[in-house]
């Protein structure tokens, strides 16, 4: 089989193709309009977040059966449309989970102690104990939205907190020892902090809102390493405004281009605000994005597709 690579990824993804007799192609530069006058040519793809896999896209690739997209979610795909056209959707949530929950672990505790600040009043010779004093997170009731790879993962790290974990997800019975699935009245009721890990969806675009937030009874702490889109930023920074929401911890920003690499062209005013924020920690979609994630991402690829084809 020929498979494109449109991304660079670690180097075991064609090393490891090379060895199933695959014959790989690598096109970085290309535009989509470029590519998808040679997308005929080719049995595979194997993508990050480059461009979007449509409709128009999968009709031009007649000999399409796989794409390997390597990432957790596959919203840049018409998965619908692919799946019409028998085409084997590979990703790899598994690969980064890890790192998710790391990640989304360390916001917290950063937020809660005002490391940010902190160091950076340091570095100016200002040395603010009182100021900086933080909040413990041992008493508290961890809400997680979304309970798959990534909200498991996050859970799992939770362990040795004295905490309570609740979740809740659309799905149901999914809950496991380390968090009790709980309807969104109860989630609403006892939350202190609020974890997003949900993939973007119609359900999900946007579900973090005025009205959302505004149900629940207690001030608390939200952190988003899953989707930009899932939290409407505007209603973001006026609960931040009002104390309604303790601080935010951003991996992901509603105005971030489809493919994740660029920051956005624009700067609004919503986001403005976030920047100045002393109760706001940022960092630029990199939850997943570690040494060690970025190895197990290509091997996950791997393995789904060798398990398909071979």
């Amino acid at each position: 089989m020929k498979v494109l690579h449109l991304d660079t990824n670690h180097s075991l993804l064609i090393e490891q193709f090379a060895e199933l007799g695959f014959e790989n192609h690598e096109d970085y530069t290309s535009t989509k309009e470029e590519v998808e006058k040679k997308i005929h040519d080719y049995d595979g793809i194997i993508i990050r977040s480059r461009f979007t896999i449509d409709r128009q896209f999968l009709e031009k690739a007649a000999n399409l059966k796989f794409i390997g997209r390597v990432g957790a979610g596959l919203e840049n795909i018409d998965i619908e449309y692919a799946k019409y056209k028998e085409v084997f959707l590979a990703s790899a949530p598994e690969g980064n989970r890890n790192a998710v929950g790391e990640h989304t672990l360390g916001m917290l505790l950063s937020l809660m102690n005002h490391m940010g600040r902190a160091d950076r009043q340091v570095r100016k010779g200002k040395w603010k104990r009182e100021q900086n004093r933080g909040v413990e997170l041992d008493g508290k009731t961890v809400g997680i939205i979304g309970y798959g790879n990534m909200g498991k993962s996050f859970a799992k790290k939770l362990r040795g907190f004295d905490v309570e974990v609740i979740c809740y997800d659309i799905i149901g019975g999914v809950g496991d020892e380390n968090a009790r699935q709980v309807g969104i009245m109860e989630f609403q009721q006892r939350s202190d902090v609020v974890s997003l890990h949900v993939p973007q969806t119609e359900q999900t675009m946007g579900m973090i809102n005025s009205e959302f937030i505004g149900k629940f009874h207690k001030p608390f702490w939200l952190l988003n390493t899953a989707r930009g889109k899932c939290v409407v930023t505007d209603d973001l920074v006026e609960v931040l405004k009002s104390g309604k929401v303790l601080g935010a911890g951003l991996d992901v920003l509603e105005y971030e281009k489809k493919s994740f690499e660029n920051m956005f062209a624009q700067k609004p005013k919503a986001f403005k605000y976030l920047r100045k924020a002393k109760n706001v920690l940022l960092t630029p979609h990199v939850a997943g994005w570690t040494v060690e994630s970025k190895e197990k991402l290509a091997q996950t690829i791997v393995d789904k597709v060798k398990a398909r084809f071979s």
